[in-house]
């Protein structure tokens, strides 16, 4: 896709860097056009190494290429970040002095403003009335939140994070009509679905100070529920021992063992549309926990330990859901080639009777603690539905996709035990 991103001049613009870099991974064509404040805050000599394009800022460079108008004919998706207030009104009255304005007038892609301003300013009547205006016209917006701004002051009127704006650009990218090129209005075609997520790595204690774990970071598990917020789901979040921030705009639940995450899943299920298990859960835990630390000096040079075996937490959920619930596995495998990974999924989403399994490979350098994920989802009768590959969000994006665009009840699931 080719994605506009324009500057304006608040502090924020700093964190619009954040925002070019995700969307060139993403593997999106960058423009950057920075207004003559912009630049004040941030130099072009960073915007263009990130977004690999020269950076437009004058209205009347490029005249022969009429300039003013290509480059907003040629944009598939435009994003403002930050969106002050000046800018605010400007766009309102259709007030096109610079080059920015001149794009966005010569447009038909959608529009994503990310507000940024002190909390007076987003709250005074100028601003009130002109955002009113421009969601009429159609303009989308993500933020702002509420806290820290400049100096001391806090409240609503912080931009959103640059994950949040890239989360809200890509769910305005992915919803599209069946059948229909190009992009959709409105960008939020998961509003309705009540969406539970798991994520992280379970901990099996062995005594207070030592567990057994797993490397998962709860990264991907994260990207689904920003991804599914952004496209309008009612989103629960369970987090276990995350290395990343929890999901904003979700209702967080945090859990220490499989036996907890257990525990949490069945008593939302009722609750819940559908279930995505992200959470990388332990297969074993002690079978006995020791009160104290474990010394080296009693137990010798040999530490011994009896695992006894978690309950399948997929395998219960698929069994226990109703006929319009659909259940999402995980599975993360050290296999060597695309045909075993392949055969390791089918035979596992056999056992498990989950609607779907995301597969990935994993091992000491990929899968586990990295920006980045390359999946595939198998369908229940284990046949390919997608392929995807890139960063964690762009991967939830897809996976989110795939397994929201049939009905619970086109999914003919045998009963757990059926031959």
């Amino acid at each position: 896709m080719n994605i506009v991103v324009g500057i304006t001049g608040g502090i924020a613009a700093y964190k619009a860097v954040g925002v070019i870099r995700s969307l060139v991974l993403e593997g999106h064509s960058v423009q950057v056009i920075a207004t003559e404040h912009a630049l004040r805050f941030v130099g072009k000599p960073t915007l263009e190494a990130l977004s690999r394009n020269t950076v437009h800022s004058d209205l009347y460079e490029g005249v022969s290429e009429v300039r003013h108008v290509a480059i907003g004919q040629a944009a598939d998706l435009i994003v403002i970040a930050p969106t002050t207030a000046n800018t605010l009104a400007k766009l309102a009255a259709g007030i096109a002095d610079d080059l920015l304005g001149n794009t966005v007038l010569a447009t038909t892609a959608p529009i994503l403003l990310a507000p940024a301003m002190h909390t007076e300013m987003w709250q005074n009547a100028a601003t009130v009335s002109n955002v009113a205006t421009l969601r009429a016209r159609g303009f989308r917006f993500v933020g702002p939140t509420r806290g820290q701004l400049t100096g001391t002051d806090s409240g609503v009127g912080r931009m959103a994070e640059p994950d949040e704006i890239v989360a809200a650009a890509l769910g305005i990218i992915t919803a599209r009509e069946p059948g229909e090129p190009g992009l959709s209005e409105p960008g939020r075609d998961l509003e309705g679905l009540r969406i539970l997520i798991s994520a992280g790595g379970t901990r099996e204690p062995l005594d207070p100070v030592r567990f057994i774990g797993n490397r998962s970071s709860g990264r991907q598990g994260v990207a689904l529920a920003d991804a599914a917020v952004s496209r309008g789901a009612e989103v629960t979040f369970i987090g276990a021992h995350l290395e990343v921030e929890p999901p904003r705009g979700a209702t967080i639940h945090s859990v220490e063992t499989a036996e907890e995450l257990r525990v949490e899943l069945l008593a939302l299920l009722p609750e819940t549309d559908l279930v995505i298990m992200a959470a990388a859960v332990a297969d074993y835990r002690p079978r006995t926990v020791s009160e104290g630390k474990i010394k080296k000096d009693v137990t010798g040079d040999v530490l011994t330990l009896e695992l006894v075996k978690n309950p399948d937490i997929l395998a219960e959920l698929a069994a226990m859901k109703a006929g319009h619930q659909v259940v999402v596995g995980f599975a993360a495998e050290t296999a060597t080639t695309e045909g075993e990974l392949l055969s390791l999924g089918r035979a596992k989403i056999a056992r498990k009777r989950c609607d779907y399994l995301v597969l990935n490979r994993v091992g000491w350098t990929e899968g586990f603690a990295t920006e980045g994920n390359t999946i595939v989802v198998l369908d229940h009768d284990g046949h390919i539905v997608i392929e995807a590959e890139g960063t964690k969000l762009s991967v939830a994006h897809s996976i989110l996709t795939a397994v929201s665009t049939r009905t619970p009840t086109e999914i003919a699931v045998e009963p757990p035990g059926a031959p």
